[in-house]
């Protein structure tokens, strides 16, 4: 950051630990490390959990020679929540990031999302965000949602994006989830955080998700209830009327975000 010629020192407000699971995400994962070494913030650990890849993710991860990368492979295929609770146990940061494997952030969010958390207070936040393609295209979409959610209303739906989560791990403590829950992981770790400290947004889009053709989470209607009901039955072990109603709650605030929080751009 330059000022009147002369360049500021990045404030130091300690670790950060980046979890980020992969498995065969060797398409995109050098742009997304990329972006990670990029940051202008620079106190952070990145924990790579992979999760038996067929591809070459482990040497291409393995050809950064940074060593706040930390790499780790689960024994058996066991999905992103068992490699995201491996990250999380292994993690030495006072802060917890997210980054999946072909996700990408600008180079100030780390910098900028932690001066807002601590000049505020706060403990738990997201910031908005913009889609691109597998090409690294804009898709001219961004994404933001509610500036507070309390516990109550993160169990309404999950208004985050992953990628752009942080949380003060000293204020929360260690994190795990059901490690059966293939799909919704991230929003069980949500919903534990929740319970310990209110989200807030930034309002500044600081990272771009992207969109693959073969995870089009899109996945239909049916999926996305079963994906639902197994995140409250068995992540937040809910009786059998909780889950539905749960469930119901979900599916009629996702349609609520895609109308408030989802902002199409139009072509310059």
């Amino acid at each position: 950051m330059l000022e009147n010629g002369q360049i500021n020192e990045v404030t130091d407000y300690g670790l950060v630990s980046i979890v980020m699971p992969n498995y065969n995400g060797e398409k995109f994962l050098r742009e997304t490390i990329e972006s990670v070494l990029s940051q202008t913030y620079t106190n952070w650990e990145l924990l790579f959990v992979d999760d038996c890849s067929t591809d070459n993710s482990l040497e291409l991860i393995k050809s950064f020679r940074d060593e706040r990368i930390r790499v780790y492979q689960n024994e058996t295929n066991s999905g992103a929540a068992v490699s995201r609770n491996t990250a999380l146990r292994e993690a030495k940061g006072k802060w917890i990031a997210f980054l999946d494997s072909d996700d990408l952030w600008v180079p100030e969010k780390l910098e900028e999302q932690l001066k807002f958390m601590v000049d505020n207070g706060y403990a738990f936040t997201y910031t908005e965000y913009s889609q691109i393609d597998e090409q690294s295209n804009p898709l001219n979409i961004e994404v933001t949602g509610p500036r507070k959610i309390n516990k109550h209303k993160m169990f309404q739906y999950n208004y985050i994006g992953c990628l752009t989560v942080m949380y003060n791990r000293e204020k929360v403590g260690l994190v795990q989830v059901e490690p059966s829950l293939k799909s919704r992981n991230d929003y069980a770790i949500w919903l534990k955080v929740c319970r310990h400290c209110t989200c807030y947004l930034f309002n500044k889009n600081l990272a771009r998700y992207r969109i693959r053709k073969s995870s089009l989470s899109h996945s239909g209607l049916k999926k996305s209830l079963r994906n639902q009901y197994r995140l409250f039955k068995y992540g937040e072990k809910m009786c059998l009327i909780s889950v539905l109603w749960h469930t119901f709650v979900n599916m009629f605030f996702g349609v609520l975000k895609k109308i408030f929080y989802v902002r199409k751009k139009s072509d310059i």
